[in-house]
């Protein structure tokens, strides 16, 4: 099986100032279509460590994705470095020059002089054209190694590695053909998972386990030849009701895809989350088929002024409370007119938290035709994830519910 390594440059990276998401992407795009990780590693804006690593690492695998330096400033070495890790020298290359002039013609503007430096790359480098930005990738081979220089803006070298290195990889190696089932899941720990999949075992099945929270993903990865069929019926008899999609898309998309397909609309009122429901029910394409609207009540005046709560209901048992999640739930769902009210209101902290409510008290109401549901969870975390999750758990409740397993 081809090894590959991953070489990500910047000094944000390095110092941590910037989180690299990059490698982590790479690994699992290559991993999926049958190479082997080999390293990642992370390398600051200095020439001399950059040539060093390229050259190691073109020493060490058959393939090595590097992503960033690519820029126009200075402190973009990364076609000097990889240059001089194989004894080469830059010319400006004709085409990558016609690349950046035409990204700047088509956004109407003069393209700077400095720009004219993202198209010195090594002699005898491939230009990979880059459709999202100024940067043009490039590639080169060396001793059997083949290497592609990507953009670092993420959207960027995305696009540039489903356009052109998975399909060069694709049509350059013998990959041993196999299949990946994603069975996605809200509301189970990655261990507790792995737990329940225990004896699971077998031939030409490789079980795989990815936390994306607030997601839990299982993966299946078969070899040529084996029926998935039985095998996702075995996880789901296993797992239960937590896996809410089979290779599909996030929480969101499958929420938003029964809501369309019932005909139903949806409309939020959320404390703690600030709109982070309608948010990720509104990134799906086509959200506007069932997302009616929201509101923002973080105040309690906003509670009684948007949704009509009852001053007395959050006098007697406070915002943080089943009375005025339901309340919430039932008077947004009123207000705008549509099949289901979602209310959310929770202590996500750092502060606020007492001994009857600690922080990651959270309470969620789902107001519909056939009533109002109420759920309360403690989420043991900083404030990020007590926002994630209770994102998550808001929608797994509307799942259950327009699924009839609730």
């Amino acid at each position: 099986m081809p090894r590959f390594d991953v070489i990500s440059q910047g000094e944000e990276l390095l110092s941590g100032s910037t989180v690299d998401t990059n490698a982590g992407w790479i690994c699992h795009e290559l991993a999926e279509i049958g190479l082997e990780p080999g390293r990642v590693t992370v390398v600051g804006d200095v020439f001399d460590d950059i040539r060093d690593v390229i050259g190691e690492a073109a020493r060490r695998v058959t393939v090595v994705i590097c992503t960033g330096g690519l820029g126009p400033t200075s402190d973009d070495l990364t076609s000097e470095a990889a240059a001089a890790a194989f004894d080469q020298v830059t010319v400006s290359n004709p085409e990558a020059l016609a690349q950046v002039e035409e990204r700047y013609r088509a956004r109407k503007r003069e393209m700077p002089p400095a720009n004219r430096k993202q198209a010195v790359l090594p002699v005898g480098a491939t230009v990979l054209v880059n459709h999202l930005g100024t940067a043009p990738g490039f590639r080169m081979e060396e001793g059997g190694t083949v290497l592609f220089f990507l953009p670092g803006v993420p959207f960027e070298m995305k696009a540039m590695v489903k356009e052109h290195v998975i399909p060069e990889l694709r049509a350059r190696f013998v990959l041993p053909p196999r299949r990946t089932v994603v069975l996605r899941c809200m509301g189970i720990a990655e261990s507790v998972a792995a737990q329940k999949m225990e004896g699971f075992e077998r031939p030409g099945v490789l079980v795989g386990y990815r936390a994306n929270m607030p997601e839990v993903h299982v993966k299946l990865h078969l070899a040529a030849g084996i029926e998935a069929e039985p095998l996702i019926a075995e996880v789901r008899a296993r797992l239960g009701d937590v896996i809410f999609g089979v290779d599909t898309g996030s929480l969101a998309e499958v929420v938003g895809g029964h809501l369309r397909a019932r005909g139903e609309t949806i409309a939020t009122a959320e404390s703690c989350t600030a709109g982070r429901i309608a948010a990720a029910l509104g990134a799906v394409p086509g959200a506007s088929d069932y997302l009616l609207g929201g509101a923002v009540v973080y105040s309690n005046a906003e509670k009684v002024r948007q949704c009509g709560v009852d001053p007395d209901i959050l006098e007697e048992f406070g915002a943080v409370s089943e009375p005025v999640a339901r309340a919430l739930a039932e008077g947004i769902r009123a207000r705008v007119g549509a099949t289901w009210g979602l209310g959310v209101t929770g202590i996500a902290g750092p502060g606020g938290g007492s001994p009857e409510k600690p922080i990651g008290t959270v309470h969620f109401a789902l107001a519909g035709p056939t009533g109002t549901l109420h759920r309360k969870v403690h989420l043991p975390f900083e404030r990020e994830r007590v926002l994630l999750f209770t994102v998550g758990a808001a929608l797994d409740l509307l799942r259950r519910e327009v699924e009839g397993s609730t």
